[in-house]
Parts: C-alpha cells; sequence; structure tokens
C-alpha cells in the first residue's frame, strides 16, 4: 500500500515536468478485485503522477478479447466489484456466488452458522449457468469450492440431482494463477494460484477428471503480454513516436510470474520471427488453445516490430537476492520448487531473468543505458 521510495524516484525518469508519461509503459499486475480506474488512481497518487485506466492491466482485462462468452450466463467468483467488473468487460449476464448461495441455500453448508434452520421452498426460475469466471480468490473459500463444483457437476444446474457427471464441463476463465505473493507479512501468502489448486483437485478427486480452462489469464500468459504490448505501441502512436518499438523490459519482483511470463513472451516473438513452433506450454486441451492462438496472431501480423521482450528481476518483493547483485542472472536464481500452474511446463531457463537488479529505479537505469537514452 506504500511505495517504495525507488519506485517514486523510477517514475521521475519516466515522466516529465507536469507528471505526465513520456515513455510508453504500462502496468501488468494480477490484482483483479478493483476496477481499472480505482487501480489507476491509486497509482496516480502513490507515485505521483498521471496513470490513465488504459495504462492499467488487471488479471482479467484481456477478457474483453473473449466476446463468445459475453452473451452466456456467466458465474463470476471472487471477491470486490466482481459483477462491475464482468459487465465493464463486455459480459451480459452474470450471477455472483452469493446469488447463487441465496437462490440455492442447502447447498452451503460447511459454516454450521450459515446453514438453514427451516427447509426452503423449491428454487424457480433461476437461469442456467452457461460458464464460470474465476476473477481471484473469494473470501469463503469452502463456499466457493463447494458452488462452483456442483455447477461443473450438474451442468449449470445446482438445485437438480446427480446426473452422469457432464465431460467436457462448463467453459471456465480463469484470471490469475500466482501461487503465492508478497504482502506487508514477512512471508509470501496464498494467491488465487492456491485457490485453482485446490479446485483443480477436489474436480479430479470427486471425477476422475482433470478440470480444463477454456483460458488462463494474467502473468504468465501469453494471451496477456500480447495485449500489453497492443496497449504500449497504442500509447507509443499517441505520444507520436516515429520508431517502431522494438524491445520490451518487463520488470517483476515474482520469477515465476512476471520473469517466467516475459522469458514465454519472449520465445513467441523469436519464434514467431522464425516461423517455428514454440515450446513452453504444455500440448494441453487446456492451455494450447488461446496461447496457440497468440502465437499464430503474432507470426501473422506482418506489422509487428517487436522483437525481444528482456525480463529484469528486482529484490524488492518476491524474490530476495543474498549478497551483491550480479548483472546477469546466475544458476542459482532457479527456483527449486516449481511454484507455477499445472499448465505451463517447468521450463529452469524461463525462470531466469534476463537481469537482477535491486530495484525499479535500478531497472529503469539499465533500460535507459540499453537505449542510449539519457
Amino acid at each position: 500500500s506504500q511505495a517504495l521510495p525507488a519506485a517514486r524516484r523510477a517514475f521521475q525518469r519516466l515522466s516529465d515536468g507536469s507528471g505526465r508519461l513520456r515513455v510508453p509503459l504500462v502496468f501488468l499486475t494480477n490484482a483483479g478485485n478493483c476496477l481499472r480506474s480505482a487501480k489507476a488512481r491509486e497509482l496516480s497518487q502513490a507515485l505521483g503522477l498521471q496513470v490513465s485506466p488504459e495504462q492499467v492491466i488487471l488479471s482479467h482485462s484481456p477478457l474483453q478479447l473473449f466476446s463468445r462468452f459475453h452473451q452466456r450466463c456467466m458465474l463470476v467468483a471472487g471477491q470486490g466489484p466482481v459483477e462491475e467488473n464482468a459487465h465493464a468487460l463486455g459480459f451480459k449476464h452474470v450471477v455472483t456466488i452469493e446469488a447463487l448461495r441465496k437462490a440455492y441455500p442447502l447447498l452451503d453448508m460447511v459454516d454450521l452458522s450459515r446453514r438453514p434452520k427451516e427447509l426452503p421452498p423449491p428454487t424457480t426460475g433461476f437461469p442456467t449457468i452457461e460458464g464460470v469466471i474465476l476473477f481471484g480468490e473469494p473470501v469463503r473459500w469452502e463456499t466457493s469450492l463447494q458452488l462452483i463444483t456442483d455447477v461443473l457437476l450438474s451442468n449449470g444446474n445446482p438445485g437438480a440431482e446427480l446426473q452422469d457427471v457432464p465431460y467436457p464441463h462448463l467453459p471456465i476463465l480463469a484470471c490469475n494463477m500466482d501461487l503465492l505473493w508478497m504482502a506487508e507479512a514477512k512471508m509470501p501468502r496464498f494467491g488465487h494460484g492456491t485457490f485453482l489448486l485446490c479446485l483443480e483437485n477436489i474436480y479430479k478427486k470427486v471425477t476422475g477428471r482433470e478440470l480444463k480452462y477454456e483460458a488462463l489469464i494474467g502473468k504468465p500468459s501469453p494471451v496477456t503480454y500480447r495485449y500489453a504490448q497492443f496497449l504500449i505501441q497504442q500509447q507509443a502512436e499517441k505520444q507520436g513516436w516515429k520508431a517502431p518499438i522494438r524491445r520490451l523490459y518487463a520488470v517483476g519482483d515474482n520469477p515465476m510470474s512476471d520473469v517466467y511470463g516475459a522469458n514465454l513472451y519472449n520465445s513467441y516473438l523469436k519464434s514467431a520471427q522464425q516461423n517455428q513452433v514454440q515450446a513452453g506450454v504444455k500440448r494441453s486441451p487446456q492451455a494450447a488453445s488461446p496461447q496457440t492462438e497468440v502465437y499464430l496472431e503474432l507470426r501473422n501480423d506482418c506489422n509487428n516490430s517487436v522483437e525481444s521482450c528482456e525480463s529484469i528481476l528486482v529484490c524488492t518483493g518476491v524474490y530476495r537476492h543474498s549478497g551483491d547483485v550480479p548483472k546477469k542472472t546466475e544458476p542459482h536464481t532457479v527456483e527449486a520448487v516449481f511454484h507455477g500452474h499445472r499448465d505451463f511446463c517447468f521450463d529452469p531457463s524461463l525462470v531466469e531473468a534476463s537481469y537482477i537488479v535491486q530495484d525499479v529505479d535500478d531497472a529503469v537505469q539499465l533500460a535507459f543505458k540499453k537505449e542510449n537514452w539519457s
């Protein structure tokens, strides 16, 4: 909640005298429990500059591109303004976990104090759910895990008796795969990736089958980085930049989301240039579709000028470096335990940052030096 002193210095370098950013950039966060406009205001106040909502990418922002689901009745899970976020992204018909719980009060049975005291009348007229959006970690995990599983097992009619389990199940769009994230506590906290891990394992234990995702977005998904590139190029055009953007610099503190995501996208850029199929994502139905679309889009985009995405790891968050900060990543930075999502391969090279620096101000100075900017 407090801006690091180095962050304020970094953005002084990136902005002009009136507080406007003079370099195209986006704030790429796996947070999703707020509106883009609210996050932009928060960043503006913390950093003392003008950040527009178009410069903020929340974990769910790329869902704007998934128009084929916008007319379906979607169950939305998470916290914060989930309905408002869904409507802002283009979804017309949404049902919250709380609305589903109220419609079917016999489903949520873990908390004894919330169980109905009398048998409620049968529910009538409740819409059939046609898909699920997982915006972020919910507050009552047991309620969300139970009700989402009920919806998947009943094909969108959780009040019905259990028949044959439908498979493939209803489409699931999941945002933010971070297993852990760093806050003020000394140790990392559970992220939405931990909730997804619970849901996947419960579904598999109950049905004997793998939970599948129609899309996994947020860092480290290539869908999110492609969207970030699109917004950066839009900004460059608005700012009157004549030369095409060749290199992106991705700065972050989490090897498994920030570094892995930047390196994976870099491999997509390189493969698209060489017209090759790239590795890094498991060949499975749940991961292949949206990521493959990104690769094909890049390969077929004749106007794509971006050649690389450099990853810069900072030591002020999840990753803490012991000793002097090296300029180039050494093998010891590779995580021994894979904290990434089930549907992404563990490739040790993808968690090795192009550069390790102390903080974001050092990262900005490094990018300036590599671009020969004063």
